[in-house]
């Protein structure tokens, strides 16, 4: 059994592994002054909550204040490795943009489980903080992508910057038409991010020259993945795939292969 953690800027995921499936996902808040000693006993409540001991950990984290925390606390409660993702781990994913150090652990994770689960060539989208859209081309190679502000950091700055507009729901309005401000917030929220996923992928399709499967995960993405015609599969634990992909190809018997 495997305890995969990935810590983003608002969410942090949680999730059991055991070979073939996630069998419990938890999503807690990434706060940002939790110690590695409150992590650890979190993970604990939850490996006693299913009754299982974890063998090996892999982390991905966005959050770097909060790295070293996360790798503690897994490293206590696990009776095995911890694999964080990062410079100098095996992943088997070749990042050809100007800069790797650059490309966020989880948008790795993600292109690593899309491919693990869809093959090459796919795109990724992922709604969480902040929306991004990835490519992996025909070879396997991550080859870039998209980062747009995300629904909620949408939704709250639209709030802040305004004097008469207030916090809504994100569910879906009676029309696109709003025949009141909420539902025209909502609308303009809701579609407004479908048209801005599809207008993205389109591009990036036509980039690759052909179609491919188009993958949502995240947070949001069951709220907005109906209303997007360019998706075609939705992968919540997405994330957590591709790091347990890159668990097992950081052990010893696999030392030879990746990249």
């Amino acid at each position: 059994m495997l305890l995969l953690c990935d810590v983003g800027n608002t969410t942090t995921v949680v999730g059991l592994w055991d070979g073939k499936a996630v069998l419990q996902r938890w999503r807690i808040s990434t706060d940002r002054e939790r110690t590695a000693d409150e992590s650890r006993l979190l993970l604990r409540a939850m490996l006693a909550e299913h009754q299982v001991v974890a063998d090996g950990g892999a982390l991905s984290s966005v959050v770097p204040p909060r790295t070293i925390a996360w790798k503690e606390a897994i490293s206590a409660v696990v009776d095995g490795p911890v694999v964080v993702v990062g410079p100098g781990v095996k992943t088997g994913l070749s990042l050809q943009v100007d800069n790797p150090r650059e490309v966020g652990a989880d948008r790795v994770v993600n292109a690593i489980g899309a491919t693990s689960l869809l093959g090459a060539p796919v795109v990724v989208v992922d709604f969480g903080t902040a929306t991004t859209v990835d490519l992996v081309g025909p070879d396997g190679s991550y080859r870039g992508g998209a980062i747009a502000p995300g629904l909620e950091v949408s939704a709250d700055a639209l709030v802040t910057h305004t004097a008469a507009l207030r916090r809504v729901e994100l569910v879906l309005p009676r029309s696109p038409v709003g025949r009141s401000t909420v539902e025209a917030i909502q609308s303009g929220l809701i579609y407004g991010y479908a048209g801005l996923v599809d207008g993205l992928v389109t591009r990036f399709l036509g980039v690759l020259g052909s179609a491919c499967p188009v993958v949502a995960t995240g947070g949001l993405a069951e709220v907005l993945r109906e209303h997007i015609v360019t998706i075609t599969h939705l992968e919540l634990d997405l994330t957590l795939l591709g790091l347990a992909v890159v668990y097992e190809r950081n052990q010893p018997e696999r030392a030879g292969t990746g990249s």
